[in-house]
């Protein structure tokens, strides 16, 4: 992806912000439209076609969602990126459920800026939207899978609980076309280890007591699809001896049969543990971890990709409030600041059960940090309004270390990134217990 000789519409009246970012987009390679109103900005997209229209919420005229709307009359209107300050989220986010495209939150780092930027001006190859989230951790992981899906090499997926395995499987599954064939998903840990012989490899009629019939099991049923094998570090140790066969040989043999079958599926596996470890202490065999670990693709934590989460609420919102009659509108700047400092143990299934309790029990129309951590929230109210205040606390000070490295520990542009005067930085760097930068 590239910026080079694209026309970049920039919308923003703070003078050394939007001095800032009209160089940086120049040594990119864009061609900058600079505007500081509303009124500019309207005259400006109407005068020439742009690529991406970056866009500041407050302006002295008016809002960036009336250059918005004023933009979106006209056929072919650019993607919008939205600068905003954490009390505009939720302008924002109803924004880009509009068609608005993204939005970053002040003050942003300049790297994922530009990537996010640079999405928007060129939609990766597919859907051109994105499915597994925003971040640049995230977005590089989805570009890999639907290269890989134009190969038939074993994948083997790593990473948290909770984090999306599966999500990616089926993502590489779906990406080979309409031809994908069959998705057989199996959790090898959920399923007793005398029965998943015959569940995965199938077995004849009277191979065992009750077997009344043929039974064709995951691997004969996956045809030219996929097979995905999760918790495959949960796999007995007799069947990592016959899955390393089906892998060698391509074919199986259904139990109590003779004949060997034919296997065409695409094997994908997944774990949360560390089969490197399990092969040292004798739990996996080497040969078949050779096997299945062609390509690893480790999927980062939900912590590490915080860009993620409020884009993740928002389509979780979005499939949930059908549910309950769309009387959710959505969420409140206090629960999505509050949901941007938690550590999210349980990654995205956590964020999506949080979503989903939510939105079945809150009493809207915009839900509350309680409505998502019923579990942490204090019950006393004095003990809410305590709790939300260090919900922001909490979100000041990582902004303020983030930007403090961003500018290698100086003060003076510190504080002018983050739009505040240096005595001001020093009195919050203080009362949240920020060490001054050694000089």
């Amino acid at each position: 992806m590239s910026l080079e000789r694209r026309a970049i519409g920039l919308v923003e009246d703070d003078p050394i912000m939007g001095e800032s970012l009209v160089q940086r987009l120049s040594l990119e390679g864009a061609e900058v439209s600079w505007w500081r109103t509303k009124a500019d900005a309207v005259t400006g997209l109407s005068r020439r076609r742009h690529h991406a229209v970056i866009c500041d919420l407050k302006l002295p005229d008016g809002t960036g969602e009336d250059i918005f709307i004023e933009a979106v009359k006209s056929e072919g209107a650019p993607p919008f990126l939205f600068m905003t300050a954490y009390g505009e989220i939720d302008q924002a986010v109803r924004l880009m459920r509009c068609g608005a495209g993204d939005y970053v939150t002040k003050p942003f780092d300049m790297t994922a800026f530009l990537e996010r930027l640079e999405t928007l001006v060129d939609p990766m190859d597919g859907d051109d939207q994105s499915v597994l989230g925003v971040s640049p951790a995230i977005r590089a992981v989805e570009r890999t899978l639907r290269r890989l899906a134009k190969v038939s090499a074993p994948v083997l997926l790593t990473g948290e609980t909770g984090s999306g395995k599966e999500v990616c499987a089926r993502l590489l599954h779906a990406s080979r076309g309409r031809d994908a064939g069959p998705f057989m998903a199996v959790n090898c840990a959920a399923i007793p280890a005398e029965l998943m012989e015959s569940e995965l490899f199938g077995h004849e009629k009277g191979a065992f007591t009750g077997a009344q019939g043929r039974h064709l099991g995951y691997a004969e049923r996956a045809g030219t699809g996929t097979l995905f094998l999760d918790e495959i570090g949960d796999l007995a140790p007799r069947l990592q001896a016959k899955l390393l066969r089906l892998l060698e040989d391509r074919t199986f043999t259904r139990v109590g049969g003779e004949q060997p079958q034919p296997f065409r599926a695409r094997v994908v596996c997944a774990t949360n543990a560390d089969l490197g470890a399990k092969v040292k202490s004798g739990g996996f065999r080497e040969d078949l971890l050779y096997r299945i670990n062609v390509v690893n693709l480790l999927l980062p934590p939900l912590r590490d990709r915080s860009e993620d989460i409020v884009w993740l609420i928002d389509r979780f919102l979005v499939e949930f409030e059908e549910q309950c009659g769309n009387r959710i509108k959505g969420f409140s700047s206090l629960a999505l600041e509050a949901a941007l400092v938690h550590s999210w143990p349980g990654n995205v299934r956590e964020l999506r059960n949080r979503v989903e309790r939510g939105v079945a029990l809150g009493d809207g129309p915009l839900l509350m940090p309680g409505d998502l951590f019923p579990d942490l929230a204090p019950i006393a109210e004095s003990g809410l309004r305590e709790g939300l205040e260090g919900v922001r606390e909490e979100a000041e000070r990582r902004h303020i270390v983030r930007v403090l490295a961003e500018n290698g520990g100086g003060v003076q542009a510190t504080a002018k990134a983050l739009g505040i005067a240096r005595t001001t930085l020093w009195e919050k760097m203080r009362r949240h217990g920020i060490p001054a930068p050694s000089a």
